[in-house]
C-alpha cells in the first residue's frame, strides 16, 4: 500500500542505491574506519579523537577525521581550521579541510558562514549528513578516517554504524564511577550492534603538578583498565591531565609539537602504537 506512484518510489529506491554504491567505493579506498566514542559528555573525547589523529599522521599514515557531533562541531577549532569547504577543481565532490598533508577534516562547522549558529536537526536530516560526509566529500586514498561522535549512544552513532559497518570503536572514559557506569553503557552498545571494540581509553588519568612534580588523581584512577578487563577488551592507555592540551585546543595548535616530551604527549604515542598493533596497519 502506500499513496506514492511507481515512479516516484522507483526512482527513489533507485537514488538510494546509487548513494549507497558511492558510500561502499569511498569506503573501500579507506584502510581502517574509528569511531571514537563516549558514554557522557566532559571526557575529553574530541581531544583524544583529534590528538590520536595528529599522531597518527605524525606518524607518516594518511588520516581523515569526520567530526559527526552536528549540534557541537569542536574538530575544526581544535585543528585552528578556517573558512569553509572548497569544490575540487576536477571533481563535483568537495575537499576536506586540510591541516597537513597527512590529515584532513571535516564538520558540519565547515558548511557554516556563521562558527556559531546552533543545528537544530532531527535523526533523518542527522543520517543523510553523515552519508553526505562520506560520499559528498573527496577523502581519496586514507590509512585512517577517525569518525569524532557525540557523547551517547543516540542518533549519531547509530548512523555511523550502520553507513559504515566495519567502523571498530575505540571508546573513552574518565576514571571515576559515573563516567564507567555511562561507558559500560557504550560497551553493551556496541555489542548489541556487533560493533567491534579496539580498546578503552581513560583520559585525565591523574595531573602531575609542574611545580613539585608529585601527581595527584583528580578524577581517581585505575577505573579504566579494571572496566575494560571485565569486559575483557583491551586497555588502550591512560592519557594524564595537562592544560596544555586544553590550550592547544583553543589556540587550534599541535599539543604534541609543543609538548612532544610532556607525559600526556607520550602517553598518546603510546595508545597510537597499541592501535597500530591491534589493527595490523
Amino acid at each position: 500500500m502506500g499513496n506514492c506512484q511507481s515512479g516516484a518510489c522507483g526512482s527513489q529506491d533507485q537514488a538510494k542505491q546509487e548513494q549507497a554504491a558511492e558510500v561502499k567505493n569511498a569506503l573501500s579506498k579507506i584502510k581502517h574506519k574509528l569511531i571514537v566514542m563516549s558514554g557522557k559528555g566532559g571526557v575529553g573525547k574530541s581531544s583524544v579523537s583529534v590528538n590520536l589523529s595528529m599522531a597518527l599522521a605524525k606518524k607518516g599514515f594518511k588520516v581523515g577525521i569526520m567530526d559527526v557531533d552536528l549540534h557541537g562541531p569542536d574538530v575544526p577549532r581544535m585543528l585552528g581550521l578556517k573558512g569553509e569547504v572548497a569544490a575540487c577543481k576536477d571533481s563535483p565532490k568537495l575537499t576536506p579541510m586540510r591541516y597537513s598533508d597527512n590529515l584532513a577534516a571535516i564538520s558540519m562547522e565547515c558548511f557554516m558562514p556563521n562558527k556559531d549558529d546552533a543545528v537544530i536537526w532531527r535523526g533523518p536530516l542527522k543520517h543523510s549528513a553523515i552519508n553526505q560526509f562520506i560520499t559528498d566529500i573527496d577523502w581519496g586514498e586514507l590509512d585512517f578516517l577517525i569518525v569524532d561522535s557525540p557523547p551517547g549512544t543516540g542518533d549519531e552513532p547509530l548512523s555511523v554504524a550502520q553507513t559504515i559497518p566495519d567502523a571498530k570503536a575505540i571508546i573513552v572514559t574518565t576514571p571515576q564511577e559515573v563516567a564507567l557506569s555511562d561507558v559500560r553503557k557504550s560497551i553493551n552498545f556496541c555489542k548489541k550492534i556487533n560493533k567491534a571494540v579496539v580498546g578503552l581509553v581513560e583520559n585525565m588519568s591523574g595531573y602531575a603538578c609542574p611545580h613539585c612534580g608529585e601527581t595527584a588523581d583528580l578524577f581517581g584512577s585505575g577505573g579504566g583498565e579494571t572496566t575494560a578487563a571485565q569486559f575483557n577488551i583491551s586497555f588502550l592507555g591512560k592519557i594524564p591531565f595537562d592544560p596544555k592540551i586544553v590550550q592547544a585546543g583553543d589556540a587550534g595548535t599541535s599539543y604534541q609539537e609543543e609538548n612532544s616530551e610532556a607525559p600526556a604527549a607520550k602517553a598518546f604515542a603510546k595508545v597510537v602504537d597499541k592501535v597500530v598493533a591491534l589493527l595490523g596497519a
